[in-house]
């Protein structure tokens, strides 16, 4: 009789972990419908070194869901390489499929079972032996422990998410997909949900991080990548991509108030924000505050304070993926 070994579908890799957790080399995928075909994503290069928060970018139809269900198995691929944790995702897909968790944005539960039954559930869906399974360890994780055997329909939203979150761990996965994961919550819960991403990490998992708003990932993450109608158009740190705009803006709060900009100062470029207040935007690798400060000076004006607004991710995501932008 012939005996056959099938390896389990959770992630239990004893070889050493690669540099990078995920690379995407060339990656294409083309979509073709009544004749028509769209290029959902076009030649995409991505590396995501092992241990870091990857920022993925882009409006709406960028192709974001398109990259994150190819990851996931769900969208077959046109052309390219892919590697997850660096197993390739066609040589052995279900290898592949083992080294990621994905956690959607929508909140997709039983709200009839428990937290607890749910992870157990679903752990026995990726084949993880019951003496392996982490259900206590990982509702810890995700702080709820104390809501382990309530039913999922008594847990707030914020729960639900984290739950979430819980699922897509139970295979142990060494890569992990949040897409847009604070979509709809409140400040707290945001905050809450940063704090949780920031322990993932530090425990050793890679988080690949897709969201709309704009200072969640300046927060977070360590890189960015930034697409738009399928192409690639910015990879970088995240404080090397700040770096590219030359732009900041400043003001003066003044002692006194004055009615108008005199003459010297509006040819500079300054403007009147309020009574008591000079606005000036300004290239820093062009412009000497030094020159600024003494021509204000000049006017025998008093500056009581100052303040600078330093370009941010918005800056430079509005810049590149304005209308006609290439890449």
């Amino acid at each position: 009789m012939t005996t056959t070994t099938i390896s389990p579908t959770y992630f239990d890799s004893a070889a050493a972990p690669p540099d990078l957790a995920v690379e995407v080399r060339g990656l294409t995928k083309i979509y073709t419908r009544d004749s028509k075909t769209t290029r959902a994503l076009d030649g995409i290069d991505l590396a995501i070194p092992r241990g870091s928060i990857f920022g993925l970018l882009g409006p709406n139809g960028a192709g974001k869901s398109t990259l994150i269900n190819i990851l996931a198995g769900l969208v077959i691929k046109t052309g390219g390489e892919v590697k997850i944790w660096g197993i390739d995702i066609d040589r052995e897909p279900r290898q592949s499929r083992g080294a990621i968790g994905i956690v959607p944005q929508e909140i997709v539960l039983d709200s009839f079972f428990s937290p607890r039954e749910l992870l157990e559930m679903h752990a026995g869906f990726y084949g993880v032996p019951k003496r392996e399974r982490r259900t206590d360890v990982i509702l810890g994780m995700v702080a709820l422990s104390d809501k382990a055997d309530a039913p999922a329909r008594s847990l707030s939203g914020g729960m639900k998410r984290r739950l979430m979150v819980a699922k897509a761990m139970v295979h142990n996965p060494p890569v992990l997909v949040l897409d847009e994961p604070t979509a709809g919550v409140d400040v707290e819960l945001r905050q809450h949900l940063w704090a949780m991403v920031r322990d993932l990490r530090s425990r050793g998992c890679t988080i690949l991080l897709t969201t709309h708003y704009l200072e969640e990932a300046q927060e977070l993450c360590d890189r960015i990548a930034i697409i738009d109608h399928g192409h690639l158009v910015a990879c970088d740190t995240t404080a090397a991509l700040l770096s590219r705009v030359d732009d900041k803006s400043i003001s003066f709060a003044l002692v006194a108030p004055i009615d108008v900009v005199p003459a010297s100062l509006a040819a500079l470029g300054m403007t009147l924000a309020a009574p008591d207040k000079l606005a000036l935007r300004y290239t820093p690798s062009r412009t000497q505050l030094a020159t600024i400060f003494a021509a204000i000076a000049a006017q025998g004006l008093i500056i009581r304070d100052v303040s600078i607004q330093e370009s941010d991710l918005e800056d430079i995501f509005l810049q590149l993926t304005r209308a006609g932008a290439k890449p």
